[in-house]
């Protein structure tokens, strides 16, 4: 059984079928149509939803936090002990809500049928961002795609219902909303099946630990931005499901010393500030990782778990010396990320292990870390190249060399021939250029439609350069953010 507020409503569900997503339980089970299926892979956010959920800031104030999110890529077990809003709960008494009277007032829709969505991003955005500035109206509108009205009327109503929002319906009930999710929230492990699928959604970890050495052929479900393609577009239903989004040990952000420890189920969004603040290049490429309906998904552990050829997260991550610690039962074990990835989708987890939390070393003076870019659109896209350098330099002479590519091999990859022939040598020219000559020793990239083999290993030597330029003239640095 799940439980959780539709709106105000609660919901009680007991025998869905776990595969089902959010979108098609609002349009067929509750024929609720406002919100559209454009894509049904993340694409488009013409299915965007807002959930709120209990929140404690770092502060220790708890509150009502709301997030855009992707209908399409959300199985309805991940609603258990939260509130779903859809477009047909913003008017209220007979009145269209701000951000609905925005578009109105700026023309912000023609056929209509990707305007949900970006009501929806527009209602998330006025509630959590008092006077966005024009970047906020971006970021929060990179996830929905538009064909005939164009952006700019859609941006000026974004600007007019936040730089003048009014109270509203949610406002007035968040008291409320607050003491209904207190009273839903999640005690113990619960369960969704029907027929022969199920979900089991464990409150901790030593729950994730027994139930996956019991059912060790589950899927993990964390943000399932990408297991969910698996149902929407291959037609592949997941008979057993452990859902993690309850676990509060695996949503846990801890600084140390020497350290970061970031738990497997932090969403990207969550992880930006901690990251952005401790490498600013790692917050430059989330920003560009996807939009930020799949960051409010997405988890750090899922883009490093599913062992992706061309996730952007593990070679920044290699190329800082990071380790995951692994467990099974009540056994845990430390291992280096590099040697996580064996092969295409293969890695070193066992039958019933899993990702607990990834340790990630704390920056230091000493090592200039820069992470590169390489894809089609600027915004939400799939690298054809990503590169990660991280090297201390002493006295003009490379002392350590860590350098990893992602899209360049079956797994991302450290670089070490071309660290070997940058370890020792003096930080110029000729070093860089038989550092890029190693790099062919390295890889053997594959031709596909982002890019052909030759283009990658000539971005790869290109972004090398690029480092190196950027080390010897600083105001040059345009890093991730800038770079396609």
């Amino acid at each position: 059984m799940i439980q959780f507020l539709l709106n105000q409503t609660l919901r009680t569900e007991h025998t869905l079928d776990p595969n089902l997503t959010v979108l098609n339980y609002l349009r067929q089970h509750l024929h609720k149509p406002g919100t559209k299926e454009g894509c049904a892979s993340g694409d488009c956010g013409a299915c965007t939803v807002v959930v709120g959920e209990l929140h404690v800031d770092e502060h220790g104030i708890e509150g009502l936090r709301y997030r855009s999110l992707n209908s399409c890529l959300t199985f309805v077990p991940a609603l258990h002990g939260k509130q779903l809003i859809s477009v047909e709960d913003l008017k209220h008494q007979g009145r269209l809500h701000s951000v609905q009277q925005a578009m109105v007032d700026c023309h912000g829709s023609q056929c209509g049928f990707c305007t949900p969505g970006f009501v929806m991003s527009l209602f998330a955005l006025q509630k959590n961002s008092l006077d966005a500035d024009r970047h906020q109206v971006h970021e929060a509108l990179a996830g929905n795609l538009c064909r005939c009205t164009g952006y700019r009327p859609i941006v000026a109503a974004a600007e007019q219902a936040c730089h003048s929002p009014h109270a509203d319906q949610f406002d007035a009930l968040q008291a409320a909303t607050l003491a209904k999710l207190k009273a839903i929230a999640p005690s113990g492990t619960a369960e969704l099946k029907s027929g022969d699928k199920r979900c089991l959604l464990p409150v901790n970890v030593d729950q994730v630990a027994n139930l996956y050495e019991v059912h060790p052929q589950a899927r993990l479900l964390a943000g399932g931005t990408d297991l969910a393609l698996e149902v929407t577009q291959l037609h592949r239903p997941l008979p057993v499901m452990i859902y993690l989004g309850q676990v509060a040990e695996m949503k846990r952000i801890e600084r140390f010393a020497d350290r970061l420890e970031i738990g497997a189920t932090v969403s990207l969004t969550d992880a930006y500030s901690t990251l952005k603040a401790e490498y600013p290049d790692f917050g430059a490429l989330l920003l560009r990782f996807a939009s930020l309906q799949i960051r409010n998904q997405g988890t750090l552990g899922g883009n490093i778990g599913n062992a992706s050829p061309i996730g952007d997260s593990p070679p920044l991550l290699i190329a800082l010396g990071s380790h995951l610690i692994l467990r099974k039962g009540q056994t845990r074990r430390t291992l280096a990320l590099e040697d996580y990835f064996i092969d295409y989708r293969v890695t070193a987890r066992e039958e019933g292990e899993f990702i607990e939390k990834i340790v990630i070393p704390r920056a230091r003076k000493s090592h200039l870390f820069h992470a590169y870019k390489v894809s089609k659109r600027l915004d939400d896209d799939i690298s054809a190249v990503c590169a990660a350098f991280n090297l201390h330099i002493d006295n003009g002479v490379v002392i350590e060399a860590r350098v990893a590519y992602g899209g360049m091999a079956a797994t991302p990859k450290r670089a070490r021939a071309c660290e070997a022939a940058l370890h020792g040598s003096p930080w110029n020219t000729a070093t860089v250029e038989r550092a890029c000559t190693a790099l062919a020793q390295d890889f053997s990239p594959l031709s596909d439609f982002r890019a052909s083999k030759e283009y990658r290993l000539l971005s790869a030597q290109n972004l090398l350069r690029k480092y190196f330029i950027e080390q010897q003239n600083p105001h040059l640095q345009t890093r991730v953010s800038a770079y396609v």
